[in-house]
């Protein structure tokens, strides 16, 4: 029992993967190795497609807002206004280089922990 724990104890650094908001990665900034997760809405005119694959957004919580950098396709459903959740790492710059983006699935729904990020910024959804 005691070699199980260790082992998970071990691996859970990059095995869990922390949810922040927008306001949580402001005001205390991960460590620049740790990989977690940001959720919150695309901030209205943030979104910038760059030459090839690279894109830039921005999540807001509406209280702070981060820039994204992400290389890759966006989801389908992917747009200004709407929620998303992004996986990855803080940069030096204080940007959040994305390795995955994944949006809400249609109109009514969007990432509990993204909805939970804007209520506690004062602004529900739903």
């Amino acid at each position: 029992m005691v070699a199980s724990f260790a082992a998970f104890y071990l691996a859970a650094p990059t095995a869990l993967q922390y949810f922040r908001s927008p306001t949580e990665v402001a005001e205390k900034a991960p460590g620049p190795n740790e990989t977690f997760r940001i959720g919150g809405l695309v901030e209205e005119g943030s979104l910038v497609r760059g030459q090839g694959a690279e894109i830039t957004f921005r999540v807001t919580d509406m209280a702070k807002t981060i820039p994204v950098r992400f290389r890759g396709t966006l989801p389908d459903l992917f747009a200004e206004g709407r929620g998303i959740v992004a996986q990855g790492q803080v940069q030096g710059d204080g940007s959040f280089r994305a390795s995955e983006v994944l949006a809400k699935h249609d109109e009514n729904y969007m990432p509990p922990e993204a909805a939970e990020a804007l209520k506690r910024a004062g602004h529900p959804v739903g």
